[in-house]
């Protein structure tokens, strides 16, 4: 079993963004100090939920303060950008991290980001299989060109080539986060594992991951790939001595930063969006996820690695939104948790 850390770079009230951003990396850190297999990073545009508008660029900055450390984005939004661009720099990163970079990539959401960037709405809502494609050809090949819908232009060289890495992967890896049918369905088909949020609990990872098995093997995919895909579950984890202080510590900090988060996001065409209630939903991700003493989080990890046949694990760390709380979690989640899952 293999467990990181689910930075969101998040700002809680009355938190500037470089506190924000600052608690962020040094959690990173600790997460190599403590044993962690990787760090996956969120990436948002003008709202506090998180503050790192570049998950890639702040995966550079850590591949960089670390040794050992995988570090992955969750996600990259893929129309908000060029996938040829996020292919350079992908490879960028496989090249010089010797191979230690993931790359994860996601539609997003409805929002401004696809007036501001230029995308626009079709992007969103049909343009991913194109990007995506072209995305992986680009780390694949060694040239490429485009005559889609949304990208065309002639035969270009792939500089630099994934495969030119002195690792033993011959490109990063690929993830896909998913939340509905036809998101998986685009995974599967193209055999990348999924990304599968915390807001959803073990009983629909399962579904999802059999229904990706049963599309990967319809569209081709060997056996042994199947069964083997390395899907990524997220959640929450928060220790404590007791549960009922791991829960309030949660609690009590959460919902005001979902409240203020949440609402700032503004779609781009106007669209009715309904917003959880804050609280009610920081009370499902503790009912969810690994929140109480080290024995009750290693067992719950288990249970949903046996329940799912997930055995990768992405956990916000942050939720108290203090930064020594936050180091304390991802110290205990190393020496107290992972030693159980061994």
């Amino acid at each position: 079993m293999r467990v990181g850390s689910f930075v969101l770079a998040a700002q809680f009230p009355g938190q500037g963004q470089g506190e924000a951003l600052h608690r962020a990396v040094r959690s990173a850190e600790i997460a190599e100090e403590a044993g962690l297999d990787s760090v996956w990073l969120a990436e948002h545009h003008f709202v506090p939920y998180g503050t790192c508008p570049s998950a890639i660029t702040l995966a550079a900055l850590l591949l960089g303060r670390t040794q050992r450390l995988k570090v992955g984005t969750a996600v990259t939004v893929l129309p908000t950008a060029h996938p040829v661009s996020v292919g350079e720099q992908a490879a960028l990163l496989h090249i010089t991290s010797g191979g230690r970079f993931s790359l994860g990539l996601g539609r997003g959401g409805p929002w401004v980001d696809l007036e501001v960037f230029g995308s626009g709405i079709k992007a969103y809502e049909e343009g991913f299989p194109e990007s995506l494609d072209l995305l992986l050809r680009w780390l694949r090949e060694p040239s490429v060109a485009a005559a889609g819908e949304r990208f065309a232009f002639r035969e270009v060289p792939v500089v630099p080539r994934p495969s030119e890495s002195l690792s033993e992967a011959p490109g990063p890896e690929v993830v896909v986060a998913c939340t509905s049918p036809s998101s998986v369905r685009t995974a599967a088909e193209r055999g990348l594992p999924m990304l599968l949020g915390m807001h959803v609990g073990d009983e629909e990872k399962a579904e999802m991951v059999a229904l990706w098995r049963q599309l990967a093997r319809a569209a081709g995919h060997p056996p042994e790939q199947v069964l083997g895909a390395a899907h990524v579950s997220a959640g929450v984890c928060q220790i404590a001595d007791r549960r009922t202080d791991a829960v309030e510590a949660l609690t009590k900090a959460m919902p005001g930063w979902l409240r203020q988060g949440l609402d700032a996001h503004v779609t781009v065409d106007g669209r009715t969006r309904q917003m959880r209630d804050p609280l009610a939903y920081t009370e499902l991700l503790c009912g969810l996820h690994p929140v109480g003493t080290p024995r009750l989080c290693a067992d719950r990890l288990a249970a949903t690695s046996e329940r799912t046949g997930i055995s990768r694990f992405a956990l916000l760390v942050e939720g108290s939104g203090d930064l020594a709380a936050t180091e304390e979690n991802v110290r205990r989640l190393g020496a107290e948790v992972l030693p159980h899952l061994a």
